[in-house]
C-alpha cells in the first residue's frame, strides 16, 4: 500500500495547511527591504525583539545554531548598528545583546513592507473569501496556543 493511501483526512489536510503556510511564510520573506540582511540575521534581530536581551549563547540556543554560527550573524548585525551589547547584571564574563533603535527601525520597516505586501493579496479577494481567512486566521491562533 502507498504511503499516500494511508493518509487520514486530517493528516491529508495538515500537509496542505503546512504546505501553504510555508509558500506564504517564503513569499513574505522575500518582501523586505532589508539590503544586505541575511534571513538568518533578520531571525536573530526578530527573538532579541520579541523575547528581550539575552547573552549570545541564549540567543543561539533561541535560534538553533551552534554559538561560533551565532557569533558571525551578532557580529554582522553590530556590524550595522542593529544590535548593541551591555554588560551582563550579575556575570562579568558575559554581554547581554539587545536591538538597538536602528535594529528596531528595521524591523518595523521590514514588518510595514510585509504587511502592505499582504494587505494588496488580501484587498485582491472577494469579501467572502476575506471572511474565510480572518476565520481561518482565528482558528490558526487557536492552534499555535497549544
Amino acid at each position: 500500500m502507498a504511503p499516500s493511501s494511508r493518509r487520514t483526512p486530517a493528516t491529508q489536510l495538515a500537509m496542505e495547511v503546512r504546505d501553504a503556510i510555508t509558500r506564504l511564510n517564503r513569499r513574505l520573506r522575500r518582501t523586505r527591504p532589508l539590503g544586505e540582511t541575511t534571513v538568518a540575521q533578520l531571525s536573530a534581530l526578530l527573538s532579541l525583539d520579541a523575547a528581550g536581551a539575552m547573552t549570545p549563547r541564549e540567543l543561539a540556543e533561541t535560534e538553533r545554531v551552534q554559538p561560533p554560527t551565532m557569533t558571525r550573524i551578532v557580529a554582522k548585525l553590530e556590524e550595522r548598528g542593529f544590535v548593541q551589547r551591555t554588560p551582563h547584571p550579575t556575570d562579568g564574563r558575559q554581554v547581554v545583546l539587545a536591538p538597538s533603535q536602528a535594529g528596531r527601525d528595521m524591523l518595523a520597516e521590514y514588518r510595514r513592507a510585509r504587511d502592505e505586501w499582504l494587505a494588496r493579496q488580501l484587498a485582491a479577494l472577494s469579501p467572502e473569501e476575506r471572511d474565510t481567512v480572518q476565520r481561518a486566521a482565528e482558528i490558526f491562533n487557536r492552534l499555535a496556543k497549544d
